[in-house]
């Protein structure tokens, strides 16, 4: 696999989704996404703000997770916090689904949801993922969704909120990239804790990656000798 640091780097969205992150949390997760090269950083939508002026000059982008992590929020409710994220400076966000209406197999509630919620994203100009929560799913039923996400194209597949029972497997990376599509691109999170997992998923065909372990993935592959 011909991976360099950077590479893997500007594949992370750094993250920090903990209910009792403050300012200074923020403060030191946006310094550490700049310093790095971090794609983005993955934050809850009321610091979007705050991340949107602390990384102002840089490449770094500021997401936002909405309706997260249960994804027990009407579609509305979905939407006008999307929006809200959007007003603050948010670049991208990933959304949850509604896990229980995927269980029930409502698959036509599920199309609508990605599309107003892909929607948002596209009138903004900005990238929209889509958070599976695999944990909770038969393959059945992943498979069912991306093919729901090859239709409507929202920009990424997501594995999991790291809040679930589990979390990404480069088996489910796997099956979401073989049915949602050439135009749909796949994000690995939750468990994603060193190198040897990051690159797992990045062979599974990941092409961003959910983790608060950064740091730690960037100095193993700094152990490897890989620059």
């Amino acid at each position: 696999m011909n991976i360099s640091i950077k590479k893997v780097a500007g594949m992370i969205d750094h993250t920090n989704l903990k209910p009792f992150a403050t300012g200074n949390d923020f403060a030191r997760l946006c310094e550490e996404a700049k310093r790095f090269g971090f794609k983005s950083v993955a934050i809850n939508t009321y610091p979007v703000a705050l991340c949107r002026r602390l990384l102002e000059g840089s490449e770094v982008l500021t997401g936002a997770a909405i309706s997260f992590p249960l994804g027990q929020m009407t579609i509305e409710t979905k939407v006008a916090e999307a929006e809200n994220a959007i007003k603050d400076g948010c670049q991208e966000f990933d959304y949850v689904l509604n896990v229980g209406k995927v269980k029930e197999h409502d698959y036509d509630y599920i199309e609508e949801e990605m599309r107003q919620m892909t929607t948002v994203a596209r009138k903004a100009g900005i990238c929209c993922k889509v958070i599976f929560e695999t944990c909770y799913l038969t393959e059945e039923e992943m498979t069912e969704v991306a093919k729901i996400a090859a239709r409507v194209k929202p920009d990424f597949v997501k594995t999991s909120t790291g809040f679930g029972t589990a979390g990404a497997t480069p088996e489910h990376v796997r099956l979401m990239k073989k049915h949602a599509g050439p135009d749909v691109q796949v994000k690995a999170a939750g468990g994603i804790r060193s190198w040897a997992a990051a690159k797992e998923m990045i062979e599974a065909g990941a092409t961003r990656l959910g983790t608060s372990s950064g740091l730690k993935i960037i100095e193993e592959m700094e152990k490897e000798g890989i620059r």
